[in-house]
């Protein structure tokens, strides 16, 4: 269906993937559409890849998005962002978190971290790159990356910021709102 939205949320467990994914579910439910969310854990509690798909529109069958089908992907960390690539369909909108976490293989000397991911991405997508980190840093907590990087992805959709807003007040627990709601209008407004 054309008028479908298909967003791939990307990272390393650990990172709140998981989260950012229901705040952006519970934001387009509010606006009125229907929304599938498939969450797809690699060895999430190892810090391996997290994957979460969120599809919306008037009407969703399915949440997997195949390859050449995401019109954005939120990549909480660089080479997931690459890992991804192939799922970003031509025009779509690559948003990446500047932060490297070394995968098993890296840390035990077995490869190589890559390097010049963020050049490749911008020569082949619509990237936009922020360093997340340091703007959760100053909302209050280093573990508000991911509502940092929802506040800039949220720019990037038709939807008002003050649906946001009550999103992120609905659905984090009250004793982090604070943090949450600071870290996400530091990314909305980067």
């Amino acid at each position: 269906m054309s008028n479908t939205k298909n967003i791939m949320i990307v990272g390393v467990g650990g990172q709140g993937t998981l989260l950012a994914s229901r705040i952006l579910g519970n934001a387009v439910i509010k606006a009125g559409y229907d929304v599938k969310v498939s969450e797809v854990h690699g060895m999430s509690q190892r810090g391996g890849s997290v994957t979460t798909y969120v599809k919306y529109g008037e009407e969703v069958f399915s949440p997997i998005i195949g390859k050449g089908e995401a019109d954005i992907i939120l990549a909480f960390e660089k080479l997931e962002a690459l890992r991804a690539l192939p799922f970003l369909k031509k025009g779509g909108k690559m948003i990446v978190n500047d932060q490297r976490i070394n995968p098993m293989p890296v840390i035990t000397g077995a490869m190589e971290y890559p390097e010049g991911i963020l050049e490749e991405l911008a020569e082949k997508t619509n990237l936009t790159a922020i360093d997340a980190l340091k703007l959760a840093e100053e909302a209050g907590s280093v573990k508000a990356v991911n509502v940092v990087l929802i506040g800039l992805m949220a720019k990037n959709t038709a939807l008002p910021y003050d649906l946001w807003v009550e999103t992120v007040r609905e659905t984090v627990p009250p004793k982090f709102l604070e943090i949450n709601l600071k870290a996400f209008d530091l990314g909305y407004r980067s």
